[in-house]
């Protein structure tokens, strides 16, 4: 069957041109664990700093500068203020007017000091944490957590959290999805129905792992990640993918990200990105800068080699903002733009 590359991805944006950047180009560090675009500069959290790229120059911002920590794990900028909220794994840092302000278990009331995951949604921040989720009212300056205490979850470890239709979602480690509904304040919570931890026994019953390390949510969609497969829940129904029966690189999934009808996920073997249906797949070589991508609809496989490629297939964060695409890996973060 003739694979039409066009007709069968058109969905899914396809980029190129990739540019890498490392220690050598103005890095702190070549382990970068996320990175967040915010109008004309680029924010990237590594595990020696904030790396804020701008103008084509990088600048570093570390605890010295007054960030809480140097390991920068997630940043998210708020929509109604553009502060910049920075979580690390020391706490949970404030970037605004050029000043730092942070947060921690003792001088706030925060869950946990190890921040996984940080998200603004209105007045509100939310952060992951290694010791459960909070809620931060900026226009009340208090805190509320929430454990296995006061939320169903099977243990206080929270990897991701985001927001939707209404919704906060909280990626709960061996807890599945944790749903909190803003308007009654009320929890809810998705798990692997057939309680398996190997194999997913039934397919579609529900999130494919109680492990989960990510969610994301775009265009009526939750997108779930975890580290046996990805999940889809349109509200009613659930559909898991995995490496063996779609385009997906690997089933050990770090983050994800949805934007629109595509969900980008950082995988351990490559970047994919899928809309359910049709998947675009970034692979490095081992031995040299060049790659390829692979496209898949069902059994219609075709690859594209690609020069250069993606810095590293050990992925851990991206974000898209029209026609280019940044994707954090553990040796550098790479930067591409949409083929035409």
């Amino acid at each position: 069957m003739k694979f039409d590359l066009n007709a069968q991805n058109s969905s899914i944006p396809v980029f190129g041109n990739w540019k890498n950047f490392t220690v050598k180009d103005g890095l702190p560090s070549d382990k970068t664990y996320c990175v967040r675009i915010d109008g004309d500069r680029v924010l990237v959290g590594t595990h020696d700093g904030l790396a804020v790229y701008e103008n084509n120059t990088w600048k570093t911002y570390t605890s010295e500068d007054g960030l809480a920590h140097n390991g920068v794990l997630s940043i998210d900028v708020c929509k109604l203020t553009g502060d910049v909220w920075i979580g690390t794994m020391g706490g949970l840092t404030r970037w605004v007017s050029g000043k730092f302000e942070n947060f921690n278990q003792f001088n706030s009331g925060m869950p946990n000091d190890l921040i996984y995951s940080v998200i603004c949604d209105e007045k509100y921040v939310w952060v992951a944490t290694g010791g459960g989720a909070g809620q931060y009212n900026t226009h009340t300056k208090k805190w509320e957590i929430f454990t296995e205490e006061n939320a169903p979850m099977h243990e206080p470890w929270t990897y991701g959290v985001c927001a939707g239709d209404d919704n906060i979602y909280i990626a709960a480690w061996g807890g599945g999805v944790i749903e909190y509904a803003k308007k009654t304040k009320k929890f809810r919570d998705h798990v692997d129905p057939d309680g398996n931890m190997e194999i997913d026994l039934f397919p579609d019953d529900g999130v494919v792992h109680d492990i989960t390390t990510g969610t994301s949510w775009a265009n009526g969609n939750l997108w779930v990640a975890t580290y046996f497969g990805l999940s889809k829940y349109d509200g009613v129904h659930w559909k898991g993918y995995f490496d063996h029966d779609s385009g997906l690189a690997s089933n050990f999934i770090n983050y994800v990200k949805a934007e629109g009808s595509v969900a980008y996920l950082c995988t351990d073997k490559g970047l994919s990105c899928t809309d359910g249906t049709n998947w675009v797949t970034y692979t490095k070589n081992k031995n040299n800068v060049n790659g390829k991508v692979v496209f898949t609809k069902g059994e219609n496989i075709k690859e594209i080699t690609m020069s250069p490629s993606i810095s590293h297939n050990f992925t851990l964060g991206v974000d898209i903002k029209k026609d280019v695409i940044w994707v954090a890996t553990s040796k550098g973060i790479s930067r591409g733009e949409l083929k035409k």
